[in-house]
C-alpha cells in the first residue's frame, strides 16, 4: 500500500523497497563481485536494479540479461572462469626463478613467503595480459592476424588504442540474452551502466528500461583509455569511454533513474577507501594513489539524499499543520499552490529514502599495483570465494535479514 502525502503526492511504498546492487570497475578485481552476487542469491535477496561501470558494467549486464533466467549467478561465474582459463600461462621455470630471486634479494625475517609467491604469480599474469591479452576479452593490435584487417597495423604512431576489446562482445553472446535488455524484455534486474562522452566529458547513462542495451554499450562502459582500450561510437557522433573516468561508483545515476521507491543499497567496492597504515615504498604509494582515485566517493551524495528526504517530510508535516490549524481565508492560496507544486516536483525527483546501505569491500592483504590485470585461474577463483565469504559475513550481522 502506498503512503500518500500532501494533495496526493506519493511518498513511498509501505511494502516495497528496491534492492540495488552497484558494482565498481577494476579489471580482474571484478571477480570479487561475482562472489558477492552468488552470496546474495543464496540468501534469497532479489536484486531490482543492478548498476555498474567498466568491469562492473559487464558484470551488471550479465546479471540482468543472463541466458540462464533461473540462475544468473551461474552464468556470471562461468564467464569469469572462461576468462581465467583463457589467460596465457607463463609457467613454472620463469615463475620459480622469480620467486627464488625475490626470496634471495628480499630475505628478511618478516618477509612473508606467501606474499612473495603471490607477487610473483600476479606479476607473471600481468605480463601475460600485457603481451598476449586474453582471446575472450582483449588482444593486442600487434598480433600477426591483425596485419590484414587493421589499416593502421604498420603505423603504430597513429594508434589511439593498443588493445582491441571487441572479442568481449563475441564472448558475451554466450552469456547475455540481449532481448532481455530492452524496455519490455523482462531482465533479471533493471540494468543501468555508464560511460563518458569523450568530446563533452558528460556522463552517459544506458538504462534497459528506456532503451535497448546491446554489445556496443557494454564495450563503451568498459573502454578504459588508460588500459589502452578504444573508444566506442554509441550513437552517430557520440564517442564513449569507460564511465569510471567520471565515477567508478555510479550511485547518482541509479538513484536518479528510480527516484521515488525507497532503496536498500549494496555497494561492491574493489578499491578500499581506508587503510591501516601509510605506504612504505614507492610501489605502495602508486597503489594507494590508484585506490583513492577509484574508491567510492558517494558518501556526500548519500548524505545529501538523506537530508532532502528529511526536509521533504518536514514540509509535509508543516502543510498538515497549516491545513488543520489555520483559517483558509487567511492563506494566500496561489502562493500555497506554488509551494505545493515545488514540493511535488522535488518529491518526484528525490523522494526515495535510503533505508539500508551495505558496503562490501575487497580486502588487500598484499597490495599490488598490477593486481587488476591478474586473470590467472587461481586468483579469479580466490577472488570469487572472497566476495562470497565477505558478503556472508556482512549479511549475518545485518538485522534486516535475520528477523526470522
Amino acid at each position: 500500500m502506498k503512503e500518500v502525502g500532501w494533495r496526493g503526492c506519493v511518498l513511498s511504498s509501505d511494502n516495497k523497497i528496491e534492492n540495488v546492487l552497484i558494482l565498481q570497475g577494476g579489471g580482474s578485481l571484478g571477480a570479487f563481485a561475482c562472489g558477492v552476487f552468488k552470496a546474495l542469491v543464496k540468501k534469497n535477496i532479489k536484486i531490482d536494479i543492478v548498476g555498474g561501470t567498466s568491469i562492473g558494467g559487464i558484470n551488471a549486464a550479465i546479471i540482468a540479461g543472463s541466458v540462464d533466467k533461473e540462475h544468473p549467478e551461474h552464468t556470471l561465474e562461468e564467464f569469469w572462469l572462461e576468462l581465467a582459463e583463457n589467460s596465457v600461462d607463463l609457467t613454472n621455470p620463469v615463475l620459480q626463478w622469480l620467486i627464488n630471486k625475490s626470496r634471495m634479494e628480499l630475505a628478511r625475517p618478516l618477509k612473508n613467503p606467501l606474499q612473495t609467491t603471490n607477487e610473483a604469480n600476479s606479476l607473471l599474469s600481468t605480463i601475460s595480459s600485457v603481451f598476449y591479452g586474453n582471446d575472450k576479452f582483449f588482444v593486442p593490435r600487434w598480433r600477426g592476424d591483425y596485419a590484414l584487417k587493421d589499416p593502421q597495423y604498420f603505423s603504430p604512431y597513429r594508434w589511439t588504442y593498443v588493445y582491441d576489446h571487441s572479442p568481449l562482445a563475441e564472448t558475451l553472446e554466450k552469456y547475455i540474452d540481449y532481448n532481455r535488455l530492452q524496455p519490455k524484455g523482462s531482465p533479471y534486474a533493471r540494468l543501468i551502466i555508464t560511460a563518458v562522452n569523450i568530446l563533452t566529458a558528460e556522463q552517459l547513462t544506458f538504462d534497459s528500461s528506456k532503451q535497448d542495451i546491446i554489445a556496443k554499450h557494454i564495450l563503451a562502459t568498459s573502454g578504459y583509455p588508460s588500459y589502452n582500450f578504444p573508444w566506442i561510437e554509441v550513437e552517430p557522433g557520440i564517442f564513449a569511454w569507460d564511465g569510471g573516468l567520471l565515477s567508478n561508483t555510479p550511485f547518482n545515476e541509479v538513484i536518479d533513474a528510480s527516484p521515488i521507491i525507497d532503496k536498500r543499497l549494496f555497494f561492491v567496492e574493489n578499491y578500499p577507501r581506508r587503510i591501516e597504515k601509510l605506504p612504505n615504498k614507492l610501489a605502495e604509494v602508486y597503489h594507494r594513489t590508484r585506490d583513492i582515485m577509484f574508491s567510492d566517493k558517494s558518501q556526500h551524495n548519500i548524505k545529501m539524499s538523506k537530508v532532502i528526504t528529511r526536509y521533504l517530510r518536514y514540509i509535509e508535516e508543516l502543510y498538515q499543520i497549516i491545513e488543520k490549524n489555520i483559517d483558509p481565508a487567511k492563506i494566500d492560496r496561489k502562493q500555497l499552490e506554488k509551494i505545493r507544486q515545488t514540493y511535488k516536483k522535488m518529491k518526484h525527483q528525490h523522494g526515495a529514502e535510503i533505508k539500508n546501505i551495505f558496503h562490501i569491500i575487497r580486502d588487500e592483504p598484499f597490495p599490488r599495483y598490477y593486481e587488476n590485470t591478474d586473470f590467472s585461474v587461481e586468483t579469479i577463483k580466490a577472488s570469487i570465494k572472497d566476495g562470497e565469504s565477505k558478503t556472508n559475513q556482512i549479511l549475518e550481522k545485518a538485522s534486516v535479514f535475520n528477523k526470522n
